[in-house]
C-alpha cells in the first residue's frame, strides 16, 4: 500500500517505501546500500518478513546470545547486520520501521546516539499518544517497564540511521534460542525474555500502527512514495554490503570454544 506524495512546504523530503513480507537480508541489504550511497533522505516500513530469523548487532558474538546448539539443530538462520544493537528474532509477526537521514535533515539535531533516540521516541509519542504508557527507556521502546521495541543505529560521516523492530506478536518457542544477554538494560532486572516483552497487538491494529507511523513521519518530512526499482537507480556508486548469514561453520566453532571454555581446555 502506498501513500499519496505530499508536498509540506518548508519541510525536507524524505522519500518513502511500503513493502509487506520483504526478506530480513534484503530489506537490511537495501538499509545499508542507501547509508552509503544515498544523497536522500529514506524512510522503510516493512510489514512482516518471511521465515524466522535471528538478526545479531555487528559486533554480537553468537556464543553469547545464543543456544547455539538449538540453532544449528533447527536449522534457524543467524544474519549479522551492519548497525550495532542487540540480538532479535523476527518473523511474519515483527514490523520493521527505518529512518535513514542526511545529517542536516533534522534541525538542531546532533548526530550521536542519544539525540537521535530522543527524537525518535518524541516522533512514536505521536504514533501512541492515549495508548498505554508509552516511553523510551534506555533504548528500547517500552509500554511500563515491557519492551516491545528494539533500536539499532549506525552513524556516518554524512548519514545516520535509526531502524526499529516491533515485537506485533512472537512465538514463544523463538524466544528459546536466545540467551539472556551479558550487558541488559537495567530496568530488565535480569528477567527472561517472556517476561520481558510485550505484545504491541494487545495496544493497537496492526494497520492502525502502521499508518499512524507514516502519517507521524508525514509531520516532519515531505513524504514521496517510491518502488523498490527507485533504490537500483539511487546511485551509481558500486556496493558491497556487509550484512550477511553467517555460516554453519562459523556458528558450529562457536559453540566448539564454548565447550572448550566449559571443560577448562587451552
Amino acid at each position: 500500500m502506498l501513500v499519496p506524495q505530499t508536498r509540506n512546504i518548508g519541510l525536507p523530503m524524505m522519500n518513502l517505501m511500503r513493502f509487506k513480507g520483504l526478506p530480513i537480508l534484503q530489506q537490511l541489504h537495501i538499509e545499508e546500500q542507501l547509508l552509503r550511497t544515498s544523497s536522500e533522505n529514506w524512510c522503510i516500513v516493512n510489514d512482516g518478513t518471511n521465515d524466522p530469523t535471528i538478526v545479531m548487532g555487528v559486533s554480537g558474538k553468537p556464543a553469547e546470545l545464543l543456544e547455539i546448539e538449538s540453532v544449528l539443530h533447527d536449522q534457524v538462520p543467524v544474519i549479522r547486520r551492519f548497525t550495532g544493537g542487540g540480538t532479535v528474532i523476527v518473523d511474519h509477526q515483527t514490523i520493521f520501521v527505518t529512518f535513514i537521514c542526511n545529517k542536516e535533515t533534522v534541525p538542531d539535531l546532533q548526530p550521536y546516539p542519544r539525540p537521535i533516540m530522543s527524537w525518535s521516541s518524541s516522533l512514536y509519542c505521536k504514533v501512541f499518544r492515549g495508548i498505554g504508557d508509552f516511553h523510551l527507556r534506555e533504548n528500547d521502546y517500552v509500554f511500563g517497564d515491557h519492551k516491545f521495541g528494539g533500536n539499532a543505529q549506525s552513524i556516518t560521516k554524512n548519514k545516520w540511521i535509526h531502524h526499529t523492530s516491533f515485537l506485533w506478536d512472537f512465538d514463544v518457542r523463538n524466544m528459546a534460542y536466545l540467551k539472556l544477554p551479558k550487558r541488559a538494560p537495567a530496568y530488565r532486572s535480569a528477567r527472561g525474555h517472556l517476561d520481558f516483552i510485550c505484545r504491541l497487538k494487545d495496544y493497537m491494529p496492526r494497520s492502525t500502527f502502521i499508518n499512524k507511523t507514516v502519517e507521524a513521519a508525514g509531520t516532519q518530512f515531505s513524504l514521496r512514495s517510491l518502488e523498490l526499482e527507485a533504490v537500483v537507480t539511487c546511485s551509481e556508486t558500486e556496493f558491497r554490503p556487509s550484512t550477511r548469514f553467517l555460516t554453519n561453520e562459523e556458528l558450529a566453532a562457536a559453540a566448539a570454544a564454548v565447550s572448550e571454555q566449559q571443560l577448562g581446555l587451552p
